[in-house]
């Protein structure tokens, strides 16, 4: 309901859009994603980026740039021109964690400004079949009874998924061993040869493989339920309140673009993403539709900054 109210004050907005940067765009637009295609970033554009081409009138063309976990494609939209024709996928590692956990990095979020949040990706905790677990409280007491036994994997140090790994074991006083490994798919894979036992990951990744029953899904960490999973229960109704953990995705733009020029964005977005068949791919890949005006992007950025400073700082995680 609260997603429905955001969405209708933007669509009462976007009724002037004929009169917001006559002229904008005139010109191909550039799409920074800062990682290799195939991913869920890639994946979450090639949905929009045509809508949005649709929509503006001119072609949208989707620039892969992975490195540096998001840092190298990021750093390059933060140095491009700030005239409306590049945008960046903004993701929580590049812009809510990385800097917490890189020594040196190439560019500062006062670099950019926000256009949209576009959605959020809750984290599925699930476990391989072999552990005597069918549910937190259970794993919480397991892990107690065998401390630095128990595995989690992650997507490599310093992933959400190794975040909410390190946030599990702050909360819970568990002694869990990490396990990164290069990406989302070999860690799957891992946790499905039973290498690891424990996994925090993305719907989409994990979804089939907990419907085969060759793996068993013990909570989701959002406040709310899952719209991909609707019948697994959060982390506060499995006896955990206070845990949460979410990916985010969004659009940023280098600064000095026009007002103009962003609010035009934000509106266009914000009735792409309320569309019904937009949204339903969307969750389907795992990616549960947010919207609303920048300044809620805004704040997204500097709560998840400060929230998740913290746990690095606690656990002393360093990549470089």
């Amino acid at each position: 309901m609260r997603f429905l109210r955001t969405i209708c004050a933007i669509l009462l907005v976007g009724c002037v859009t004929s009169s917001w940067a006559q002229g904008y765009p005139s010109k191909t637009i550039r799409f920074i994603v800062p990682w290799p295609p195939g991913g869920n970033a890639d994946v979450l554009v090639r949905i929009l980026g045509p809508k949005l081409a649709y929509a503006l009138g001119q072609q949208v063309i989707i620039d892969n740039r992975g490195g540096a976990a998001g840092n190298i494609g990021a750093e390059l939209a933060a140095k491009s021109s700030a005239d409306g024709y590049t945008i960046l996928f903004a993701y929580s590692g590049t812009h809510s964690i990385n800097r917490s956990i890189y020594r040196k990095m190439l560019f500062q979020e006062t670099d950019f400004v926000p256009i949209i949040w576009l959605s959020e990706v809750p984290q599925v905790l699930v476990v391989h079949p072999s552990l005597p677990v069918t549910n937190v409280n259970e794993l919480i007491a397991l892990a107690k009874s065998k401390p630095g036994e128990l595995t989690y994997g992650s997507s490599g140090s310093g992933a959400i998924n190794h975040l909410a790994g390190e946030l599990f074991k702050l909360m819970t006083g568990t002694n869990v061993v990490h396990v990164p490994y290069k990406g989302g798919g070999p860690v799957a894979i891992g946790l499905l040869s039973g290498e690891v036992g424990v996994l925090f990951a993305g719907p989409a990744t994990v979804v089939q493989h907990v419907n085969a029953g060759k793996l068993r899904a013990l909570a989701v960490t959002t406040a709310k339920r899952s719209l991909t999973m609707p019948h697994l229960r959060t982390f506060a109704e499995s006896g955990m309140p206070g845990y949460e953990v979410t990916s985010w995705n969004g659009v940023l733009a280098p600064t000095g673009i026009s007002k103009d020029i962003t609010t035009r964005l934000n509106a266009e977005l914000n009735r792409i993403v309320a569309a019904s068949d937009v949204r339903e791919q969307m969750i389907h890949s795992g990616n549960e539709p947010v919207g609303g005006e920048p300044d809620r992007f805004r704040e997204l950025i500097q709560s998840e900054t400060a929230k998740w400073a913290k746990v690095v700082k606690a656990t002393g995680m360093r990549v470089d």
